[in-house]
């Protein structure tokens, strides 16, 4: 399913960690294999992308957002 999320990028300690996209609405997306760019904790950003429901993770910290595009909307 193809989704567009406006959220911030956050650094979550689960295991080896992962990056995550918490929605303004307040859901959290796990990011499968966010490039570089989107590796920035408090990264304001618009995301699309596709929920991939065939991809498990040690995390599970709601579902994973595999990213297609994204535009920064501001940095803190």
């Amino acid at each position: 399913m193809s989704i567009s999320v406006d959220g911030t990028i956050e650094r979550k300690g689960f295991g080896p960690g992962t990056w995550a996209l918490v929605a303004e609405s307040g859901e959290t997306y796990e990011l499968k294999d966010p490039p570089s760019e989107l590796r920035k904790s408090g990264l304001k950003v618009k995301v699309k992308g596709e929920v991939r429901k065939d991809v498990m993770t040690f995390a599970m910290i709601g579902p994973v957002l595999e990213v297609k595009s994204f535009d920064v909307v501001s940095s803190d």
